[in-house]
């Protein structure tokens, strides 16, 4: 088979091998000469694939000198994992939001405990045994309706979509709206809204709210969120986790991990709107908080008045914000944005010998490679729990608890 790359030929078939980390599964393009099944040629990360499936595939991206990306357009021999995609715009070319609509959801799952283990094992040296699990609400359980916050994009003939895949194109949305968004959130079709806005549509506990770059259409400029009995101001084009069970799921596993305990003293890093701050306040800890956004610090302490000086917050980086705090800390919770907290701060807050940290992490890429660096500095993984927050999606969440090796 030539790799020789004809804008809109097919090429295959491609026996289509191991998920990936990136919502796309690894085969090869066998090079001129080669038979199929060698495995030498062109490493090539095909989307809109499962395992074992026998493909063929259209070339999207042939940019890079090591690996070409393709989406799967034709399946020859299918995987009995494979199912029919909920939403008609989940397809090659079209909406890249959603990774996995065409694989049943327990097999999604599968595929993510997989992606999980294999960079634990490559990038931290970690032998992971777990499962991600599902973490289902009555309204959430096939899998759809769960994503609380959208944000749309408006194409030119102003109707709202979602991009496509590693493209600035807007895909319109069916005519029922994104399957994946609660049926709570403001509806977006049906209305010409003006060519190039943002639309940013949240469900939260006080009701739905609708903003129009920027400016409020329904709803107001902050919501307010409810999580394990206590309320959270967040700005309504601000941070707070997606799915309705999210928070208190991932608080639940940061506490069952640390077991804080009365007068102990705690760091919370990127302490967003004060979520994991209140929960170790509440179980008796005097808290530091670091959160490099001014506004989210400002609704933490709206938030968490009610503790008084027991929850200092500071708006700051991290990186920097970290030297100011007190020397002993004996809990420590990092929620980190997706890039992960790094080299600098992980060996940071091990410098101050915690009995234990809580790592929330929404990639496990950036889980292992600061799992890695606390290896070097004489931490190791208790636990480390998976959940499927973003069904129909590559994204996963994880919360590794550490404490001193040995």
């Amino acid at each position: 088979m030539s790799t020789t790359v004809t804008p809109g030929a097919l090429l295959g078939p491609v026996e289509v091998g191991p998920v990936a980390h990136g919502g796309h599964c690894v085969a090869r393009l066998p090079l001129e000469g080669e038979p199929e099944g060698s495995g030498g040629g062109r490493v090539v990360f095909v989307r809109h694939t499962l395992p074992g499936e026998r493909v063929m595939v259209r070339v999207t991206d042939d940019s890079h000198a090591s690996f070409w990306r393709a989406d799967a357009v034709q399946v020859l021999e299918a995987s009995p994992d494979r199912v029919v995609p909920p939403c008609p715009v989940a397809r090659p070319g079209l909406c890249g939001g959603c990774d996995f609509q065409h694989v049943d959801l327990p097999a999604q799952r599968r595929l993510k405990t997989a992606v999980v283990a294999e960079q634990l094992q490559r990038l931290a040296g970690v032998d992971w045994d777990g499962e991600v699990v599902g973490v289902d609400t009555p309204e959430t359980a096939d899998g759809l309706h769960w994503r609380t916050r959208m944000r749309y994009q408006v194409d030119d003939d102003g109707r709202a979509g979602l991009r496509a895949h590693r493209s600035h194109e807007v895909v319109p949305l069916p005519d029922g709206g994104c399957p994946i968004a609660s049926r709570a959130t403001p509806a977006v079709t049906g209305t010409r809204w003006s060519p190039g806005a943002e639309l940013v549509a949240v469900a939260a506990a006080d009701g739905p709210a609708l903003l129009v770059d920027g400016q409020v259409r329904q709803g107001g400029t902050e919501v307010v969120e409810a999580a394990a009995g206590r309320r959270f101001e967040v700005a309504t084009d601000g941070f707070w986790q997606v799915h309705p069970a999210a928070a208190a799921t991932l608080m639940d596993a940061v506490l069952d991990g640390l077991a804080p305990q009365p007068g102990e003293r705690a760091f919370d890093l990127y302490c967003g709107v004060g979520l994991f701050a209140g929960a170790l306040a509440a179980a008796g800890c005097r808290v530091w908080g670091l959160e490099a956004g001014h506004g989210a610090v400002l609704a933490a302490r709206r938030n968490l008045e009610e503790f008084g000086d027991r929850v200092r917050l500071r708006a700051d980086r991290v990186e920097r914000g970290l030297t100011k705090l007190p020397g002993r800390a004996d809990l420590v919770v990092l929620d980190p944005p997706r890039s992960g907290a790094g080299k600098q701060v992980v060996a940071g807050v091990l410098a101050r010998r915690p009995r234990a940290v809580a790592y929330v992490a929404c990639d496990p890429a950036a889980l292992a490679r600061d799992l890695a660096t606390a290896v070097r500095h004489g931490y190791a993984p208790t636990s480390i729990r998976g959940f499927d927050l973003f069904p129909m999606t590559q994204h996963v969440e994880c919360v590794a608890v550490l404490q001193p090796a040995g």
